[in-house]
């Protein structure tokens, strides 16, 4: 639709990952939240486990770009986000300055072009050099007895972070807008004259009302069909009272 901003491309990239059974999990994590893109840096063999842990997801694999350097991975690349689970503590040393991910979820779709997601080797990360090179530092906490996440799990924990944002923004394009929830409110309003809810009451029910809806977020079929059994209330409350 003209004037509405596109959906950017994610890449997951895979710097020189070490264990086909965790490159085979993030395949299946990818088909689960609907990224299709995998780039690999110098991996390691795409071994049997590594099919077996992908299941349904193995065209992922097959697909799979594979790259001799990050370079070459990220030349075509617009805007790219590094993993870390390591961070800066002092504010000058910006190499290591990190996001959170519920930072960078509600800010990346406003990123044009393809967007990187780099994720390092299992055992000792991305290098300086690597990090360097990417324009923002994601950073998911974690316990400090215990810092670094197994990487299939930090891949998985970000795409579900991207995916249910976009999902919510998807469904939040049909949600009820002010003219909608004004018209409800004020059917409900009149659904309490109709019945004779005492007055001294009326105000505190009304915002009752309005703060259930709030939390409910109606979908516009939703607004339809309650909108609709509110009328039909009403109109059989009126009848009802004309026939006595």
């Amino acid at each position: 639709m003209d004037g509405e901003k596109e959906i950017p491309d994610f890449y997951v990239i895979l710097v020189e990952p070490k264990y086909g059974g965790n490159v085979g999990a993030i395949a299946r994590a990818m088909a689960n939240f609907e990224f299709k893109n995998l780039y690999l840096v110098n991996p390691c063999d795409l071994d049997n486990e590594c099919y077996a842990r992908a299941k349904h997801s193995s065209d992922i694999l097959d697909n799979a770009k594979i790259f001799k350097t990050f370079e070459e991975a990220t030349q075509n690349v617009d805007y790219l986000v590094a993993t870390s689970s390591i961070e800066s503590q002092n504010n000058k040393r910006h190499l290591r300055n990190s996001v959170l991910l519920e930072e960078l979820t509600d800010k990346i779709y406003d990123v044009d072009g393809k967007i990187g997601l780099v994720f390092g080797r299992e055992d000792y990360g991305l290098l300086n050099e690597e990090l360097s090179k990417c324009d923002v530092m994601l950073r998911i906490p974690t316990s400090t007895s215990y810092l670094s996440m197994n990487l299939s799990h930090a891949v998985s924990l970000v795409l579900y972070s991207l995916y249910v944002k976009q999902s919510y923004e998807s469904r939040e394009k049909i949600n009820i807008g002010k003219v909608e929830k004004e018209n409800l409110y004020i059917f409900f309003s009149n659904l309490l004259d109709i019945i004779d809810h005492p007055k001294h009451k009326k105000e505190k029910t009304e915002v009752m009302f309005r703060r259930m809806m709030g939390r409910a977020v109606l979908s516009k079929w939703e607004y339809h069909t309650f909108m609709g059994v509110l009328s039909k209330s009403i109109n059989k409350i009126e009848e009802n009272s004309k026939k006595k």
